[in-house]
């Protein structure tokens, strides 16, 4: 077995055993841990919805000015706000994150974790709870946890508090 072959399977089982976890209610995991794929499909599409054609051509496109109602615009948005306020985190961090948690629909909500079946579902983009939300707001961001930019920005500023950085956030956490 190689070691990148290795790597991949530990990886496969940490993420199996915080799942086990999140279900059994041993601890109360504050995102969501369930596949971007089955989220969006629980999602409504709405006007603010992101497809996945216009996430992907936005994906590499760092250095063009993005627009408040795109993915890559509402990233760019989040990105300046961390700047000021000292939050770490990349646009790639960012964007890997937002397509596994939520495909990029910022209308996302987890409605079978035990997050949800304790009447608090996970939400937005990056799949935040409404504790942590309000417990990593980021001020100077709407009061909402399914705006985009606020959305973004309280899930990197409650990353960099447990991991360190969002760009350290490589699954399900």
């Amino acid at each position: 077995m190689t070691a990148i072959t290795a790597n991949r399977r530990l990886a496969r089982l940490r993420t199996l055993a915080l799942t086990g976890m999140a279900t059994t209610g041993a601890a109360t995991v504050a995102l969501t841990l369930m596949p971007a794929s089955a989220q969006a499909a629980e999602a409504p599409k709405t006007a603010h919805s992101v497809s996945a054609a216009s996430s992907d051509s936005h994906a590499d496109a760092k250095g063009s000015t993005g627009s408040a109602g795109n993915l890559d615009g509402w990233i760019k948005q989040s990105l300046a706000i961390m700047k000021e306020k000292g939050i770490p985190g990349s646009y790639e961090g960012l964007h890997r994150n937002i397509m596994r948690e939520s495909s990029g629909n910022p209308n996302a909500q987890n409605n079978w974790d035990v997050n949800a079946q304790n009447g608090i579902p996970s939400k937005g983009l990056l799949q935040v709870i409404d504790p942590t939300f309000k417990a990593y707001h980021v001020e100077g961001t709407a009061n909402s946890v399914t705006d985009p930019v606020a959305n973004i920005t309280a899930a990197a500023n409650y990353a960099a508090h447990r991991y360190g950085s969002i760009d350290n956030v490589n699954s399900a956490y």
